[in-house]
């Protein structure tokens, strides 16, 4: 029996990492349950056991040792009970072998169903112990079918699945088609564990790039940032600890080996590589590669920036649709406005413009005012006339009289502005009427 029945349960729990142990007691809970049934209610079944060695399964029922047997099915007596167990005394716990003729054929065939059922629990329980700790890593895997949108996907250890919500942009998986794939989430369910890949992370493409690039690896380059936007483009932040690597050179490779192995692996998403810098103007001005940027100015908070560029560079550095920009702000954690030279240039006259509209004020003042950052009539206003006598050609009377007649304008253009919005509020009131 033994070599039909352990050899068996040995095999089936080396071929699905299953320990033999936990087929066993799978097995022995299913022969109490079966035996249950047989025997009927009245009977304490206390244990079922598969002998190792011979292979027989044998029941065992539970009787108190009583002086008198009032119930066979649960009690026995002492002088019965002595005969297994010379010690055992009144009101002890003995047990009976209760095994039912033909007992293995029997118990078999109605254990069966509990049988599998344990051995998918405890399969289902290696494979989320085998990767509840993984989320975060890189796994391999080959598409296996599809099912409502959802690519699922041998890991040859589990069966995983791809969402539709986190598949990469213009990807298209065929059956057989083998990808690198981000471990985002592992979840326990009814059925099988649920391993949730993910195509669009941006770790994702941090691993490709730690797999591909030895210098990470070893801790000489460090990937500071990603953003990513998934199947378009993306953009990654790396620095060097070594001042003789040259971390944007390391992470593309001789002749760009390295990076092409991580567009091939993300079926040609566009990866640009820059330099990550604590100087936040310098590392604004990288995230816009391959545009070429004039300047930059960061607002003292650090949160926003207006960079200017050539005009034949303005559709580079925002890109399709404003991707570039975006994934630079992402990248930087900076809003980033962009600004042709030409359209600078436009701003800026506007700027000397109306600053020229003041009374007193010229051309080479106005430039000298927006030289001190003075570029609307509230600019002037706030800094007062005693500020403003530190411009050159400015005296006591000039600054009031420049100070009294910013304050004219600037009312002037509130007044406006008022009644324009009010003119607009009129118009939205009178429209029901003019239509009933």
């Amino acid at each position: 029996m033994r070599d039909t029945v352990v050899d068996i349960l040995e095999r089936i729990g080396s071929e699905r990492n299953i320990p033999t142990e936990v087929l066993i007691e799978a097995i022995e809970a299913a022969m109490v349950s079966a035996s249950k049934k047989m025997l009927g209610p009245n009977v304490n079944v206390s244990r079922a056991s598969l002998d190792p060695v011979s292979g027989e399964f044998r029941v065992f029922a539970s009787k108190i040792v009583m002086d008198e047997v009032l119930d066979d099915a649960l009690h026995i007596s002492l002088q019965d009970a002595r005969k297994m167990d010379p010690q055992v005394e009144l009101g002890e716990e003995v047990e009976i072998d209760v095994t039912p003729p033909d007992f293995g054929r029997i118990a078999a065939q109605s254990a069966k169903q509990v049988v599998t059922q344990r051995i998918r629990e405890a399969e289902r329980e290696v494979v989320y112990d085998r990767f509840k700790g993984r989320i975060g890593d890189m796994v391999s895997g080959t598409v296996q079918r599809y099912e409502r949108g959802n690519a699922m996907v041998d890991l040859g250890v589990a069966e995983a699945v791809l969402p539709p919500s986190e598949q990469a942009f213009g990807e298209k998986y065929r059956v057989g088609d083998r990808f690198k794939a981000y471990i985002k989430d592992v979840q326990r369910s009814t059925k099988e564990p649920q391993i949730i890949l993910s195509r669009k992370h941006p770790n994702l493409l941090l691993k490709l790039f730690e797999q591909a690039v030895p210098e990470i690896a070893e801790g000489l380059v460090s990937i500071k940032a990603v953003a990513r936007d998934a199947g378009r483009r993306s953009k990654i932040a790396v620095v060097s600890t070594d001042t003789n690597v040259d971390p944007v050179g390391a992470c593309v490779g001789m002749k760009g080996t390295r990076v092409q192995m991580v567009v091939q692996e993300l079926r040609g998403e566009r990866i640009d590589i820059v330099e990550y810098s604590i100087d936040k103007s310098r590392f604004v001005a990288n995230s816009l590669k391959p545009a070429e940027i004039k300047s930059v100015e960061l607002s003292p908070d650090g949160k926003s920036a207006v960079l200017v560029v050539r005009d034949d560079q303005l559709s580079l550095a925002i890109g399709k649709n404003g991707l570039n920009v975006r994934l630079a702000g992402e990248l930087t954690g900076v809003d980033i406005d962009i600004v042709s030279e030409s359209e600078l240039q436009e701003n800026e006259q506007q700027l000397k413009e109306q600053l020229m509209a003041i009374p007193g004020v010229g051309e080479q003042l106005a430039d000298q005012m927006l030289e001190q950052g003075l570029f609307t009539y509230e600019d002037i206003i706030e800094m007062g006339a005693e500020a403003l006598q530190k411009i050159e050609g400015i005296g006591e009377k000039k600054a009031e009289k420049i100070i009294e007649e910013t304050r004219k304008l600037h009312e002037a253009l509130m007044s406006e502005e008022a009644e324009g919005e009010a003119e607009g509020v009129e118009v939205l009131e009178g429209e029901p009427e003019s239509g009933s």
